[in-house]
């Protein structure tokens, strides 16, 4: 099912989110692209602060967030209030991480995770709905 999804990376993640929004686009998703739209260099968590800003104006969308080690973005992600943030670096980890942590927002690291891979981890976190059951009473823990 096509979701609305708001992507941005720093000047380390601008590749891979370029090859992540075509495909996303091509495969029905409405991709918004938050930034950076350079390699000029720029900090991470102004980045991370747009595409939470927007998940959170919108519950139904989710967000993608990319910088070099994918650690950043999910330190700055994982700051707001809603947000649940995961670093994935296997499609295992995108698969549960949306299946019974309810997470937003899937973090890539550039630098670590080759672009194949990447696609593969963003599609699966997509497709996936969280399951709720005893994972909803984790997931409010978090949350409180």
């Amino acid at each position: 099912m096509p979701r609305t999804i708001f992507i941005a990376s720093d000047h380390a993640g601008f590749d891979l989110k370029a090859e992540l929004t075509a495909c996303l686009t091509s495969t029905g998703h409405n991709v918004q692209d938050l930034g950076t739209h350079s390699k000029e260099s720029c900090d991470y968590p102004v980045y991370a602060d747009k595409v939470c800003s927007a998940v959170l104006a919108d519950e139904s969308s989710l967000g993608v967030l990319i910088c070099g080690s994918g650690i950043g973005m999910s330190i700055a992600a994982n700051r707001h209030k809603g947000i649940r943030a995961a670093l994935c670096t296997s499609e295992f980890q995108a698969r549960f991480t949306r299946r019974h942590n309810n997470a937003n927002v899937l973090c890539l690291a550039e630098r670590v995770t080759g672009k194949g891979v990447a696609v593969e981890i963003a599609q699966i976190f997509l497709a996936e709905d969280f399951e709720g059951g005893r994972h909803a009473r984790r997931v409010a823990m978090l949350d409180a």
